[in-house]
């Protein structure tokens, strides 16, 4: 073979590798995020709608990890530690008292549910069947608390002090007239006292991991109006302070924002939780 000929396919192949560098970098996105792995902290075993974000992400060439957690509020201490890169398990409420209590430096990046309280009974019926001195079980973190409470004045059965703000605590009741005995007991533990009580309240999450379904089988269930973070009892995506304008992590809370994850929400969980988002794709 000449000198002209191993020249001109020289040429050809240069080109041609030319060519399939230019055509890869078209076809294949580029993202230029800070980092390719994400772990997201959560509570409990239901987190289905997470799925679709995870896949567009791994398309992305991010991976995320759900890391699970047993109760609260062991996500924001590995939050705050750097164990893990945001959570998605509590309100917005519960986030300021964890962060106010304990000086960590966290802070609300979007909203993910509602998750509404429910009372629940193995005994009653219906909320109006609470009878003189029956005892209710009521979780005793300060978020819980005060939902707990609000809602029993809502059916009647508590007068609260005016100035009790939207979290109010067993020393903000001025009235009690049915003599209602309180047991306290961690948000986790609530379920399993419904044979010992009248009645118990149950966390929208807990009470999915146990089998109930909030819209059939709660005898009492607590309203929900808006959804942005000004809401304290809207569920959130948490990050650390400093990672509050991140890229990626802005990125994840639009993905969550979309029609097939409240689909997902709205169809699999039965009224536990109720997408707290608007959405336009």
């Amino acid at each position: 073979m000449n000198t002209f000929n191993l020249k001109k396919i020289s040429g050809l192949i240069q080109k041609g590798i030319a060519l399939t560098v230019l055509v890869s970098a078209i076809c294949t996105p580029s993202y230029a995020y800070d980092r390719t792995e994400v772990k997201i902290g959560v509570v409990g075993e239901n987190n289905e709608y997470w799925n679709p974000i995870i896949k567009k992400l791994a398309d992305e060439g991010v991976k995320v990890e759900l890391v699970r957690f047993s109760t609260y509020p062991l996500p924001n201490r590995a939050l705050e530690d750097g164990e893990i890169d945001l959570n998605a398990f509590q309100t917005g409420a519960f986030l300021k008292t964890e962060s106010d209590e304990n000086g960590y430096h966290l802070k609300a990046i979007g909203t993910t549910i509602i998750a509404p309280l429910g009372l629940y009974s193995k005994k009653i019926k219906d909320i109006t069947e609470i009878k003189e001195g029956d005892t209710l079980t009521v979780p005793s973190d300060p978020i819980t608390t005060g939902r707990a409470l609000r809602l029993l004045e809502s059916a009647g059965y508590l007068k609260l002090k005016a100035d009790a703000g939207y979290l109010p605590g067993e020393s903000d009741i001025i009235e009690n007239p049915k003599n209602l005995k309180f047991y306290w007991v961690d948000a986790a533990n609530s379920y399993g006292t419904l044979d010992d009580v009248t009645a118990a309240f149950i966390n929208g999450g807990y009470a999915v991991d146990r089998g109930l379904t909030p819209d059939k089988d709660a005898i009492y269930i607590e309203k929900t109006e808006g959804w942005g973070l000004e809401n304290p009892f809207v569920n959130v995506i948490a990050s650390r302070e400093s990672d509050k304008d991140n890229e990626l992590f802005l990125h994840i809370v639009d993905l969550y924002h979309t029609k097939e994850v409240a689909d997902i929400i709205k169809t699999s969980y039965k009224g536990a939780f109720i997408p707290a988002f608007t959405y336009s794709k």
